[in-house]
């Protein structure tokens, strides 16, 4: 893709799986410059929360580098920007879009400048959302690193219980769908992937429940 960047830029698609890459090798503030830079089309059956989560990641990234340089003021821009969705994305924000990475690093930034009550606030809405894990085929589906987040978040409101429990329900879903057979019974407009290759969904699901179970031991 960096050999041929011209027939690249021609196409949402690939562009934004350059991105992806980028942002999967760590080159997060590349891709964060190519995503700012480019107005992708409303896509429609395949491509709904591609943008807005490579969007998402590549910021979020860069805010966790802040972080652990103690640069709390520089991580916070980053991540309040994650909660809007820009004009060029093509697409707008779900009602009830799952936040909870981002207040539970905002009130860790808060913390840091010794905002305790602004962090305190940042993690209570950080706990909330949905909390039983699924197997998160589809865009609008609850993702297992955001329960995650919840049980973070929770262990910095000193309810530890509460967070022990999000953590193993991400561990038992893990073991209980490890070997589970997946097929795709139906059309689905939402099924984020390009079409011209073909996945092994079975191969994808033990993927997905063993980053289950490591999010909720690492919990």
């Amino acid at each position: 893709m960096q050999q041929y960047p011209e027939l690249v830029a021609q196409r949402d698609d690939l562009y934004l799986e350059c991105i992806t890459l980028l942002n999967q090798t760590g080159a997060y503030e590349e891709a964060k410059s190519l995503l700012d830079a480019r107005i992708f089309h409303p896509w429609e059956g395949g491509g709904e929360g591609k943008v807005p989560t490579q969007y998402q990641i590549a910021r979020i990234e860069l805010a966790k580098q802040y972080l652990r340089a103690k640069q709390y003021k520089a991580a916070l821009p980053l991540l309040e920007e994650c909660l809007i969705y820009p004009p060029h994305f093509g697409e707008g924000k779900l009602d009830g879009a799952q936040e909870n990475d981002f207040y539970y690093l905002m009130g860790c930034a808060y913390e840091g400048l010794g905002d305790k009550e602004k962090a305190v606030a940042c993690w209570e809405k950080a706990v909330i959302g949905l909390t039983e894990p699924t197997a998160a085929m589809y865009y609008n589906d609850q993702k297992p690193d955001k329960i995650f987040y919840q049980g973070l978040a929770l262990l910095k409101l000193n309810r530890k219980d509460e967070a022990n429990s999000r953590f193993h329900k991400l561990v038992s879903y893990g073991e209980k769908h490890l070997f589970d057979q997946v097929v795709m019974d139906y059309f689905a407009v939402s099924l984020p992937d390009l079409l011209i290759w073909e996945d092994n969904l079975t191969l994808r699901n033990v993927i997905h429940c063993k980053y289950m179970m490591s999010l909720g031991y690492g919990g």
